[in-house]
C-alpha cells in the first residue's frame, strides 16, 4: 500500500511540474505572436432621416360583374360497398409454458416429471425451466419431489 502511495505522489509532482512547463510554453508564444489591435466598440450607426409617408393612392377597381349562382354537383355514382371479409386472428400457437401448465392442470393427484416429458415432448432442460415460471407466477406448487400439481 505504501508503494501505491509514493508512486501516486510521484506521479502527481510530474503532472504539477508538466502543467508549469505548458504555462511557460503558452506565455512564449503569447509573447511571439504580435498583438492584434483591440478594434473600438462599433458606434451606433446615425438613423437616416426618412421622408414622411403619403398616404396611398387609392386603388382603381374594375365594376365587379354579376355572377351566375353556381349549382351544386351532382351526387356521384358509386357503387355499391362490398362487405369486406373480416380476417380472423389466427389463434395463438400455447407456449412451452402454456403447454406444461395444461398438462399440470388436467390431473387431480398431480403429474411427475415423467409424466410431463411424455405428454409435452419437451426435453428435460425446457421441462425445469417451465416448472420453475410456473411455480413463481404461483401457478402450480411442488407436492412432493418430482410431483406437481395446481394451486
Amino acid at each position: 500500500m505504501k508503494k501505491f502511495k509514493d508512486q501516486l505522489k510521484v506521479i502527481s509532482k510530474s503532472i504539477a511540474s508538466l502543467s508549469k512547463q505548458v504555462e511557460k510554453i503558452i506565455n512564449q508564444i503569447d509573447k511571439l505572436q504580435p498583438k492584434k489591435a483591440v478594434p473600438a466598440p462599433k458606434k451606433a450607426a446615425p438613423k437616416k432621416k426618412v421622408a414622411a409617408k403619403k398616404a396611398p393612392a387609392p386603388k382603381k377597381t374594375a365594376p365587379k360583374k354579376k355572377v351566375a349562382a353556381k349549382k351544386a354537383p351532382a351526387p356521384k355514382k358509386t357503387a355499391p360497398k362490398k362487405k369486406i371479409a373480416v380476417k380472423k386472428a389466427p389463434a395463438k400457437q400455447l407456449t412451452v409454458i402454456d403447454t406444461v401448465f395444461n398438462a399440470i392442470k388436467k390431473t387431480r393427484k398431480g403429474v411427475t416429471v415423467a409424466q410431463l416429458k411424455e405428454k409435452t415432448d419437451l426435453n428435460s432442460r425446457q421441462l425445469s425451466n417451465a416448472l420453475y415460471k410456473l411455480s413463481k407466477r404461483g401457478k402450480i406448487e411442488p407436492k412432493s419431489r418430482g410431483l406437481y400439481v395446481t394451486k
